[in-house]
C-alpha cells in the first residue's frame, strides 16, 4: 500500500491509497470468506462450504465488489494513521482506478483533528476579581431572611409598596393576548421590580376588587424580540392585598435563622458564605477568561463537523428545557422573536467558540503531560453512583466504557484549567 497525502485546508485532509496485487489478493480471501457463509452448494452445509470451492460459485461481479470494499475497510484507518493524522468521522472514499487482481486507487477525504499552535500561555495578562463583601450585601440577606418569617395579614385597604397582592391579569399586544403574559391567582410582591416598569406602581392605590387597565411599555433590551420596546396593555383584577409584617432584625431573628447567639454571630456567617459564593463566582470567571485569552493568543481552527455537533448540543439542550415548559424548539423561538437562520448564525458563533475552547485546551494537556489516574476516575464514578443511586438507567450509562472515557476526558479539561489558572497567578 502506498499513500499521497494533501492537505486541503487547517482542518481538512484527502489521502490517496494505491493497493497493489498483494493488497487486493489478501482482501479478496477475506471477501470470499464473507461470502461463502451466505452461499448454498449441494453437498455442503451453509456456512461450510470451503474457499476454494465457494469462489467457483461466487459471481464475478459480486466478488470484485466486497473485494474493494473490503481493500478499502481493511486500510482506510492505516492510511490515516501512518500520515499521523486521526479523522473526526468515517473518511469519505471515491474510488479511481480498480483493476482487479492487479491494483486500485482511492481517495479518503476526511475532516481531522486540527493543528493547534498555542501562544504564550502563561503569561495571558487576566486579573481575577477581588472579592468585596459590603454591609449592604449583608443587609440585603437580613431583609431577605426578614421576609422569609413575616406574617401576612389581609386587609381591605388599598395597596402599597411592600404589600403582596393576589392578582389576575392579561397582556396584551395590538388587542392580542401573548405568550408568557397572563396568570390567574398570582402572588407578587409590590416593590420587589419583579414585572416590568409601572407594573407594579400602577396597582398601588387600588384597592381589593379593582378592575383596572395599565398601559406599559417593554424596555427596549427585552429579552423576547417580539415585546422589546412594545406597547401594550395589561388588563388587570386585584383580588387580595396582603399586608406584610416583617420581624425585626435583632438577636430574636437570629436565633430563628439556626445556632446563632446574636445577630452579630448570624451576620458573620452570612459575610463568610457570601464570601465563598463570590470567590467561586469570580474564579469561574477568572477561568473563563483565561481560556479566551488562550485562544485569542493561539491559532485554533474550528472544523464544521465539530460545530455542527455543538450546534446540535445547544439544540437538544434548549429542546429539552422547553419541552419542560409545554413548547417546542419552533415555540421558543417565536416566543423569542427569533428566525431560524438568524439563531442558527448565533448558535454557530457560540459553538465555534466552544470547539477551538475545548482544542485548545487539549492540546495544552498534551503539552503538559496533564492527565488523572485511573483511581481518581474511579472515586469520581463512585461519587456518581451515589449521586444517580435513584436512577437506574443513569446508573447503568457509568457502566458503558465511552461514558467512563467522557467522565475522565472532563476531568482533565478541569486539571487543564486548574494548571492555566496556576501559571497565571
Amino acid at each position: 500500500m502506498k499513500t499521497k497525502f494533501k492537505k486541503l485546508s487547517d482542518s481538512r485532509v484527502e489521502i490517496t491509497v494505491t493497493l497493489d496485487a498483494k493488497d487486493l489478493n489478501a482482501a479478496k480471501e477475506k471477501a470470499i470468506e464473507k461470502l461463502s457463509k451466505e452461499l448454498k452448494v449441494e453437498g455442503f452445509r451453509k456456512g461450510k462450504v470451503p474457499a476454494d470451492v465457494a469462489k467457483r460459485f461466487i459471481p464475478e461481479n459480486e466478488l470484485n465488489s466486497e473485494t474493494i470494499d473490503v481493500a478499502i475497510r481493511t486500510t482506510v484507518i492505516t492510511a490515516f494513521t501512518e500520515n499521523e493524522k486521526s479523522p473526526l468521522a468515517i473518511p469519505n472514499v471515491n474510488v479511481t482506478k480498480y483493476v482487479p487482481d492487479e491494483m486500485a486507487e482511492y481517495t479518503a477525504t476526511a475532516d481531522i483533528i486540527p493543528e493547534v499552535k498555542l501562544g504564550d500561555y502563561k503569561n495571558l495578562g487576566v486579573k481575577k476579581e477581588t472579592v468585596k463583601i459590603s454591609e449592604k450585601d449583608v443587609a440585603g440577606v437580613l431583609d431577605n431572611l426578614s421576609n422569609s418569617f413575616a406574617e401576612k395579614k389581609v386587609t381591605k385597604r388599598a395597596a402599597k409598596s411592600g404589600d403582596e397582592v393576589i392578582i389576575d391579569f392579561v397582556g396584551k399586544k395590538d388587542d392580542k393576548a401573548f405568550a408568557g403574559g397572563s396568570a390567574k391567582d398570582y402572588h407578587l410582591l409590590l416593590g420587589s421590580n419583579t414585572f416590568i416598569p409601572g407594573f407594579e406602581d400602577g396597582i398601588v392605590g387600588h384597592e381589593p376588587g379593582d378592575k383596572f387597565d395599565l398601559t406599559l411599555t417593554f424596555p427596549k433590551d427585552y429579552g423576547v424580540k417580539d415585546l422589546a420596546g412594545a406597547k401594550t396593555v395589561f388588563e388587570v383584577l386585584l383580588k387580595q392585598v396582603n399586608e406584610v409584617v416583617k420581624p425585626e432584625i435583632d438577636d430574636k431573628l437570629a436565633k430563628k435563622c439556626g445556632p446563632f447567639k446574636d445577630l452579630a454571630a448570624l451576620k458573620e456567617d452570612i459575610k463568610k458564605n457570601l464570601s465563598a459564593q463570590t470567590e467561586h463566582q469570580n474564579e469561574e470567571k477568572y477561568k473563563d477568561a483565561l481560556v479566551k485569552a488562550l485562544v485569542a493568543k493561539s491559532k485554533v481552527p474550528a472544523p464544521d463537523i465539530l460545530i455542527d455537533d455543538q450546534i446540535r448540543m445547544i439544540r437538544d439542550d434548549i429542546t429539552r428545557n422547553a419541552a419542560s415548559q409545554g413548547m417546542s424548539f419552533e415555540d421558543y423561538l417565536e416566543r423569542a422573536g427569533e428566525k431560524v437562520e438568524s439563531w442558527e448564525k448565533k448558535a454557530r458563533e457560540i459553538a465555534a467558540e466552544r470547539v477551538k475552547a475545548s482544542l485548545a485546551l487539549q492540546t495544552l494537556a498534551v503539552n503538559e503531560k496533564i492527565t488523572v489516574s485511573d483511581d481518581l476516575v474511579a472515586a469520581k464514578i463512585a461519587e456518581l453512583r451515589d449521586v444517580y443511586k435513584k436512577s437506574p438507567e443513569a446508573l447503568k450509562s457509568l457502566k458503558d466504557p465511552n461514558v467512563k472515557m467522557d467522565i475522565k476526558n472532563r476531568m482533565i479539561i478541569e486539571a487543564t484549567l486548574d494548571y492555566l489558572v496556576k501559571v497565571n497567578k
